[in-house]
């Protein structure tokens, strides 16, 4: 079995998300060969020498003893925790997915992707996305102190939640174009992503192939996760 889940949004100062998570981790995910977190496992991720505060090292010691257990990790990183390096990787015991990846799920070729990339209609954060991205751009904040750093980002978040309130449904959302577009890239017919926080599945025509696009949920009351097998995929609720 094959569990998916994305946007977790982790932080201190919602713990009990992160007691939700480690359960899974300890329970749940041990069903698993594989666990795929498709980006945002953390609300924001400052740089790797963030392992040395407490919440991170708790989650991670999580991750690290899934991964003990059998059960290989992949992570592809979201727009909140992009900086997330290799030593993050290697202590946690999780392995990096590049992004888009096609990968056998179900026995189907099915392309994976935080989902962030899909919302082209919101240009300004397409242009953002570009910006921060860049290696000229990690290397310069990470250079900054640690306590610059989450300042820096602190404003970022309460912007963006700010922008949320304010922007258009549709306009946060993903772009029919681009959807279809993916499938035809990728010459799939199967699509897992996250980022919209919408947990729904999709059924759609292109080209006159029936295409299946599950977006993941986020854990802000309950967890979710997409648990997929030789039977098919099947959501499943993490929690009460």
């Amino acid at each position: 079995m094959d569990l998916f889940v994305s946007d977790l949004h982790l932080s201190a100062r919602r713990p009990e998300t992160a007691d939700l998570f480690i359960g899974f981790l300890a329970g749940t995910a041990r069903q698993a060969a594989t666990l795929y977190i498709l980006g945002d496992l953390f609300d924001y991720w400052l740089g790797d020498d963030g392992l040395d505060e407490p919440f991170a090292a708790r989650v991670c010691k999580a991750l690290a003893g899934l991964a003990d257990s059998g059960t290989q990790i992949w992570f592809l990183p979201g727009n909140r925790d992009f900086l997330v390096g290799n030593n993050f990787a290697a202590t946690c015991g999780l392995h990096f997915l590049a992004e888009p990846s096609v990968r056998d799920v179900a026995g189907e070729p099915t392309l994976l992707l935080h989902g962030d990339t899909l919302c082209t209609d919101d240009r300004g954060y397409q242009t953002f996305r570009a910006t921060v991205r860049m290696p000229t751009w990690r290397e310069q904040f990470l250079a900054q102190p640690l306590a610059t750093r989450r300042e820096y980002v602190e404003g970022l978040r309460k912007r963006s939640e700010a922008e949320k309130r304010v922007k258009p449904y549709e306009l946060m959302d993903t772009n029919a174009e681009a959807v279809a577009e993916a499938f035809r890239r990728y010459n799939v017919t199967s699509m897992i992503h996250g980022h919209t926080h919408r947990q729904a599945r999709h059924d759609l025509e292109i080209d006159g192939h029936h295409c299946r696009r599950w977006v993941l949920g986020d854990w802000e009351v309950t967890g979710n996760a997409l648990a997929c097998d030789a039977d098919g995929c099947r959501w499943l609720q993490i929690g009460p």
